[in-house]
């Protein structure tokens, strides 16, 4: 039965074993800093590499699992958040207790942000464009996806292969395909605009241009965020 705890430290710990247990039991190969102080907190040995992973605990509220996926600490008193980034993590995992499911999340999702939201259903408007399913982020479904697209090996004579992991086994790890765009425009009126706001803001999110008209006139340009390193005009 899950209990709920408050304790961040309790909670990163249940996280951790629950994560670790549920790649173990999906055929991973789960390896495990033995210095302290890394970024990551698990590792995934894939055979052809190793994923550094760095494990969360997420909330669910609603039809929406929150991950949070930056750090904090507390430098001479003064409170510091962070985002993870390419160099220091691979993947990152996260544990809902309340749902007893583990998600995995590849850096493309999580390096420059705060929290990613995962849906359990599709929102009341019908939305598809920029929705993350947690179903689809799901470890088993993200070990399993490799074997949905190229198909789990056929039988050969009289030795059928299982579909299952076996102990020591390696599957491979492929996450779904990004948000497509291809039904949105890179030149629009306002109207259309006001309609589509949130895919539009993730359309630029991506590194798209947007450009916004009225009467037929450009009046703005939505574009990307710009790097923290570059000034501000």
């Amino acid at each position: 039965m899950f209990v709920e705890t408050h304790n961040p430290n309790h909670k990163g710990n249940v996280a951790e074993l629950a994560i670790a247990t549920e790649a173990a039991r999906l055929g991973l190969s789960v390896l495990k800093p033995m210095t302290e102080h890394e970024v990551y907190d698990l590792a995934f040995d894939l055979g052809s590499r190793i994923l550094r992973v760095q494990c969360k605990w997420a909330n669910h509220d609603g039809d929406v699992v929150n991950v949070r996926v930056c750090r904090s600490r507390t430098s001479r008193r003064v409170y510091i958040r962070s985002s993870y980034s390419a160099d220091e993590i691979d993947a990152l995992a996260a544990y809902c207790g309340s749902l007893d499911r583990c998600y995995l999340l590849p850096i493309s999702m999580v390096a420059g942000r705060r929290v990613v939201h995962l849906r359990t259903s599709a929102p009341r408007n019908n939305q598809r464009a920029a929705i993350n399913f947690a179903r689809d982020y799901e470890l088993g479904a993200v070990a399993q996806l490799e074997e949905r697209r190229y198909g789990i090996p056929k039988v050969t004579g009289s030795s059928p292969v299982s579909s299952t992991p076996q102990l020591g086994s390696a599957p491979g790890l492929v996450f779904p395909d990004p948000v497509r765009f291809a039904d949105l425009k890179r030149r629009i009126g306002m109207d259309e605009f006001y309609a589509k706001l949130a895919q539009y803001v993730r359309l630029a999110e991506s590194g798209e241009q947007i450009e916004i008209t009225r009467w037929g006139k450009p009046v703005a340009t939505l574009v990307p965020p710009l790097p923290d390193s570059a000034p501000v005009l």
